[in-house]
């Protein structure tokens, strides 16, 4: 069992403290994105462009588990790029009930530019830090994040 190091006040007001900058951070991101976006595409959208950019292929099941979502959600949200000439479905050869999704070259294209656009805009945030502050800062919020995601 792991020991608490941290006063209970303390760590109330730590965790307030955490919401509310990743709310603002959040908040932020997404409005200066939304400003950058291409073709009419949502946060949520692009989020998805971004997974499958990484992954290469997944299934709407695999992408409703990664993002916590229903997979409802995600069928609106994949028949909305499939639309827009960005997404296409491909059956699997081993299994006709599976159907893998993959971004076409048009949404690789426009994935990659939009990502561009999302690390300058986060670069010139990170740029005002000093350079061990921000590595300390990326390297905390790692630490969280894997932290997260053991449990």
């Amino acid at each position: 069992m792991e020991k608490d190091c941290l006063d209970k006040e303390l760590l109330k007001g730590l965790a307030r403290r955490y919401e509310a900058a990743s709310f603002e951070v959040n908040r932020t991101m997404k409005h200066l994105m939304r400003s950058s976006m291409l073709a009419d595409i949502t946060t949520e959208q692009f989020s998805i462009m971004r997974y499958l950019n990484r992954m290469g292929k997944s299934t709407s099941s695999e992408l409703a588990d990664s993002f916590c979502v229903g997979k409802s959600s995600i069928t609106a949200i994949i028949t909305r790029l499939s639309d827009k000439g960005l997404v296409v479905r491909e059956p699997d050869d081993k299994d006709r009930r599976v159907t893998f999704l993959r971004l076409s070259p048009e949404g690789e294209r426009l994935c990659n530019l939009m990502e561009s656009d999302a690390y300058e805009i986060l670069s010139k945030f990170i740029k005002a830090m000093e350079e061990e502050e921000a590595i300390a800062f990326i390297g905390t919020f790692e630490k969280l994040a894997a932290r997260l995601r053991e449990s």
